[in-house]
């Protein structure tokens, strides 16, 4: 066998829930060019000189809104994935994050120490859907970090899975049990993305936001479209969970700035649906596999609140896969497949 090591690869989180750390982390973030793809100096004039000075504080209370006695949820969840998944795998299983700790290196530094001669990497960026703002900046990342550093082991990444029937029967069953009870609605909240995102990572330059149907008509486009890949994972599991057509909605949350970002937007249809008769709401977001910051403290306490502000009744919020065993058991297909040489999930 192969001598060979896997990484999970997550977003991150500031190393405590203080301003200092918080303002670092989003420096560290927000500079990113895949996120933020402005001009390098225009970029660090907003992010240094407006964002993270006034983002920092705010975001250091909603941080400590969820801060565990362990750390961040975000660490801790994909800690417990590590766990989850070690025990079922031969590979050694460690973790990075794009941003913040454990860092990339800290990564293949264990793996080498784990495995004397590590021939083999297998990194799974823990992004569902293709984006320039996560699934891309992970993998560049992590192939710049392999490159700067010279390692002689070989480097593959597990493509994103929107789509992939493990995944999308993990999700499937994961939500069934909150569908028990009576509800109006079914809102799939994705993370948001600016608009000239869609257009840029568009390789045929004329197919992304032209028309109005234009995630429903194939396309090349596809492949690097987080749009279609959201719509896309939203209608396979409408289908398995056979949930009324006029009971689903789709927004994306999370907006950053003035410009345009995918519509709906979450925050707006969470004050809107009270007044259109949605009283009873459940609302899921796929977009992540680890509860986080977005879902426990944007959605599950200030959506929750704005919704009932408005009118609402009840606001159910189904967790995101975090170690759900059917989960795991797709990431140990996938491992198990690339070591049989079957490819399908590789990049």
């Amino acid at each position: 066998m192969a001598k060979r090591g896997i990484i999970l690869m997550n977003l991150g989180s500031p190393d405590s829930t203080e301003v200092k750390d918080v303002r670092k982390y989003l420096m560290e973030f927000l500079m990113d060019g895949r996120v933020i793809d402005y001009p390098y100096i225009f970029r660090l004039l907003l992010v240094g000189g407006i964002i993270a000075p006034f983002r920092a504080p705010k975001s250091a209370e909603a941080y400590k809104s969820v801060w565990t006695k362990e750390g961040s949820p975000l660490i801790v969840l994909t800690k417990e994935l590590q766990e989850a998944l070690q025990p079922n795998v031969e590979e050694p299983v460690e973790i990075a994050m794009r941003y913040g700790k454990p860092t990339m290196e800290d990564a293949y530094a264990r793996l080498m120490q784990k495995v004397p001669g590590l021939e083999e990497v297998i990194a799974i960026p823990l992004y569902p859907h293709y984006a320039m703002s996560s699934y891309e900046t992970a993998v560049e990342h992590a192939k710049s970090v392999h490159k700067k550093k010279k390692y002689s082991f070989s480097l593959s990444f597990i493509k994103p899975f929107y789509n992939e029937p493990n995944y999308i029967h993990a999700l499937t069953e994961s939500i069934k049990p909150y569908l028990e009870q009576e509800y109006d609605q079914v809102l799939f909240s994705y993370h948001g993305l600016p608009q000239r995102h869609m257009t840029k990572a568009d390789p045929t330059n004329s197919h992304c936001m032209k028309v109005e149907t234009c995630c429903e008509i194939a396309s090349p486009a596809h492949a690097t479209c987080y749009r279609h890949q959201c719509w896309t994972t939203t209608q396979l599991l409408v289908e398995n969970l056979q949930i009324p057509s006029n009971k689903v909605g789709f927004s994306f949350q999370s907006r950053l700035g003035r410009e345009e970002w995918l519509k709906p937007y979450t925050a707006l249809r969470l004050e809107e649906l009270p007044k259109e008769g949605v009283k009873k709401l459940v609302i899921l977001c796929p977009a992540f596999v680890s509860d986080c910051l977005e879902t426990l403290e944007e959605i599950a306490m200030a959506g929750k609140e704005a919704f009932l502000h408005a009118g609402g009744e009840s606001f159910t919020v189904i967790p995101c896969l975090n170690v759900h065993p059917l989960w795991v058991q797709s990431l140990v297909t996938w491992v198990k497949d690339f070591a049989e040489g079957k490819r399908e999930m590789v990049l």
